[in-house]
């Protein structure tokens, strides 16, 4: 007896960063893979403390269902943090709570894409987006980025050639690369999309994070229309709550919701009730400001490593906030190759090649700095150095 699948499912990858955390489950492997916040950031005492306060206090409520668009005092406050830090009016009714903002491309993808539909991702694009979207079957259509965003001559040129319903966007410290939008960039994209159907899906789940240089505005506030804001609680209160949100107006918001509904009729509202409460206990801000101090020892550690590690001609982003970092080693050098070379010497990290479409043998990598201490950064990067050395030798030998 076979099963016969939905064709879609042919379309969709595994996902390679789950995969490779499989083989670092090695207690000997220093992994630079996973996306993964610091649990010493994790505010174990406060949230205890404001489950136990929420379940003495109103046990029969929070233990009950809900409604699909979320707890309402929660998606007040996402509001007004969004007044607070950008000037950026947007009401509760149009935060929608997800299932972390993962879920909230699932629903955008349902909501947006028929099969065969265009649409537009960075080049490199996160693999999290490449994944949700693939299962609708769209076509794939990406853009370069360089130091200052998305390269926006082809920008314009791609939105022109194939008019596609979405264009993706992780402006702040971008996965994989590290790489911030700049305020000029920004201004552009607004500008080449204004005039356009397009819908600019801007994820933002590290812009908190920012431990160098300014905040800068999303690109909604210079476009307004037609963009849906993407956010998450995963990386500045904790991952496990598994909450974000989605910032959408008017029917795009009602289709959203019906989405919602059909896919798990709410999010968990146990969770949503607890970190509600320690919103209001605690302040958040000066939270955040410790996972900032963390993260920027962590972040100047990695590049410390890599300038006295690495070949020469090996580049590094440095980003200003985040999580990551990306790497581009010599051309003709595959990352794919690297990673079986480092995992001998018990280092991992993630080869670029799934963060592309339809490309293989590419010669980057994204690197994680947010779940090592600075020995163990020093330690993997000394043996990542090690096996970059090894297969760049051997590239050379080969071309000879």
């Amino acid at each position: 007896m076979s099963i016969v699948f939905a064709d879609r499912m042919n379309k969709v990858q595994k996902s390679f960063i789950r995969e490779i955390l499989k083989v670092t489950e090695n207690p000997d492997v220093i992994s630079f893979a996973g996306g993964l916040p610091n649990p010493l950031s994790f505010p174990i005492k406060e949230v205890k403390e404001a489950s136990e306060k929420v379940l003495s206090e109103n046990g029969n409520s929070v233990l009950q269902y809900s409604t699909t668009e979320g707890y309402l005092p929660l998606r007040e406050y996402i509001a007004e943090r969004y007044y607070k830090r950008f000037g950026l009016k947007v009401h509760a009714n149009e935060i929608l709570i997800t299932n972390g903002s993962q879920q909230g491309l699932d629903l955008i993808g349902k909501v947006l894409l028929n099969k065969n539909d265009n649409i537009l991702i960075e080049r490199p694009g996160y693999l999290g987006a490449i994944q949700a979207f693939s299962i609708f079957e769209p076509v794939f259509n990406s853009v370069p980025l360089n130091d200052e965003g998305v390269d926006t001559a082809a920008l314009r040129k791609t939105l022109d050639q194939c008019n596609p319903k979405l264009f993706y966007t992780v402006p702040n410290f971008q996965n994989p690369s590290g790489i911030t939008y700049s305020a000029e960039n920004r201004e552009k994209i607004a500008d080449i999309l204004k005039e356009r159907d397009t819908v600019l899906i801007e994820d933002d789940p590290y812009g908190e994070i920012r431990f160098m240089g300014e905040d800068l505005p999303p690109i909604r506030s210079k476009l307004k229309d037609n963009s849906i804001m993407l956010g998450s609680f995963s990386k500045i209160v904790a991952p496990a709550m598994r909450l974000g949100w989605i910032c959408a107006k008017g029917e795009m918001m009602e289709k959203l919701l019906v989405a919602k509904q059909a896919a798990d009729l709410h999010s968990n509202y146990y969770a949503q009730r607890v970190v509600y409460q320690f919103l209001m206990d605690n302040d958040l801000d000066e939270h955040i400001k410790k996972i900032k101090r963390l993260y920027k020892n962590q972040r100047d550690c990695m590049v410390e490593m890599i300038e006295k590690y690495f070949p020469e001609q090996v580049k590094s982003t440095k980003p200003e906030g985040g999580m990551f970092l990306w790497i581009t080693l010599p051309d003709g050098v595959s990352s794919l190759d690297l990673f079986n070379t480092a995992i001998e010497e018990n280092v991992a990290f993630v080869p670029g090649d799934p963060f592309y479409i339809n490309k293989t043998g590419m010669n980057t990598l994204r690197l994680n700095y947010t779940n090592s201490d600075e020995n163990m950064i020093e330690e993997g990067i000394k043996r990542l150095g090690k096996a970059i050395n090894e297969i760049i030798k051997v590239s050379v030998y080969s071309t000879k």
